[in-house]
């Protein structure tokens, strides 16, 4: 099989690196965007305020804790779609095969050199350059063979950089990160990991196939892959994404209405948060709920208008929740889910080798 040559382009803090382009008085201090009320959440953080521990989804009394000079900003997602299109633009110079994954990265695969340029890892190097040039903003690129190893590229010499893995160093890669960096394998799974004593990319060979299916179900095969550095997903530029969701096992089972309803707006912001950084926006709000027999229920409901706030969001999550009080048992995991996306454009306005690596 011909080697792929796949870049993952990730801009470097974008929201809050936008608004310190803009506003000269916020550079080199730290910046969240996002609300700074009591119900508020960081929707993105400037690596001033990263250092602090600040990130994105997280409440904004809880950063402006970690980090008491923290400036909030208003968000302007008019401003980050319009620099998302002009850096798109970019793009399609170099390939058609560009797949955004929100505004402010995208998978590129760039194995046919529509440029004619020596190597992959000299066509990222020339896009970052030009998306500086042209947006006054930085981008960090990763460089692989697969949409995996690119992605984890991209992480690793942040911010304003490259990293190339070639298919000889991309087994030692894997084999050296902690199985929770891996796409797929949130908090939970990576926990359960660590209690069978797998901690990193390299201990998960040590378990076959039929192993990592019957404990961990359909995502077992997808985990034997990526642990050998495997990933044959194609960049798709057509790829829709249907739904948005975010869930968690909570430590002790949820009894009281409060505890529940606290646990589920938690979930809520962090859909909420993807929603934000996306501008993607959808009608279909649907609660998961797992109760400590393991039994599931879920209750969804459809709006005649897309869910054009967090708070929106939240009230009809908890609406939902409520209609299984008093619960049978205690909840072990709630999640709650944003479906039926409409266009961006509409809710914007709503709202507002041979090639070598």
């Amino acid at each position: 099989m011909d080697v792929r040559k796949i870049i993952h382009v990730d801009m470097d803090a974008f929201f809050a690196s936008v608004e310190q382009r803009d506003h000269a008085e916020l550079r080199g201090k730290p910046v969240a965007v996002g609300g700074s009320g009591g119900r508020g959440v960081v929707a993105a953080a400037s690596y001033e305020a990263r250092k602090f521990g600040v990130r994105s989804a997280m409440p904004s009394l809880t950063a402006a804790r970690l980090c008491p000079d923290l400036v909030f900003v208003r968000h302007r997602f008019e401003v980050y779609r319009a620099i998302s299109h002009q850096i798109r633009a970019i793009f399609a110079d170099y390939t058609d095969l560009v797949e955004p994954l929100s505004l402010d990265e995208a998978y590129l695969d760039v194995t046919a050199n529509r440029r004619g340029l020596p190597s992959a890892t000299a066509t990222a190097k020339e896009i970052r350059s030009r998306i500086l040039a042209e947006t006054g903003l930085t981008a960090s690129a990763g460089i692989s063979y697969n949409k995996l190893l690119a992605k984890l590229g991209s992480d690793m010499n942040k911010p304003d950089g490259q990293c190339v893995i070639t298919p000889a160093r991309g087994p030692a890669v894997v084999a050296a990160l902690d199985v929770g960096r891996f796409h797929g394998i949130g908090p939970k799974t990576a926990a359960k990991m660590n209690r069978m004593g797998i901690f990193t990319g390299g201990d998960l060979p040590s378990r076959d196939l039929a192993f990592l299916e019957a404990t961990f179900g359909k995502a077992g095969r997808w985990y034997y892959a990526i642990s050998r550095g495997e990933d044959h997903r194609p960049v798709s530029p057509h790829r829709e994404r249907k739904s948005s969701g975010s869930e968690t096992t909570f430590d002790t089972d949820l009894i009281e209405p409060a505890a529940i309803e606290a646990g589920l707006i938690g979930q809520a912001n962090e859909v909420w948060a993807w929603c934000e950084k996306t501008a993607m926006y959808g009608r279909t709000v649907t609660v998961k709920i797992k109760f400590a027999d393991f039994k599931i229920a879920t209750r969804s409901r459809t709006l005649s208008t897309p869910v054009l706030t967090r708070e929106v969001l939240r009230s009809v999550a908890v609406d939902l929740v409520r209609t299984i009080y008093p619960p049978r048992t205690g909840i072990r995991l709630l999640g709650a889910t944003l479906s039926n996306f409409d266009a961006p454009e509409t809710s914007a306005s709503e709202a507002q080798m041979a090639f070598a690596l």
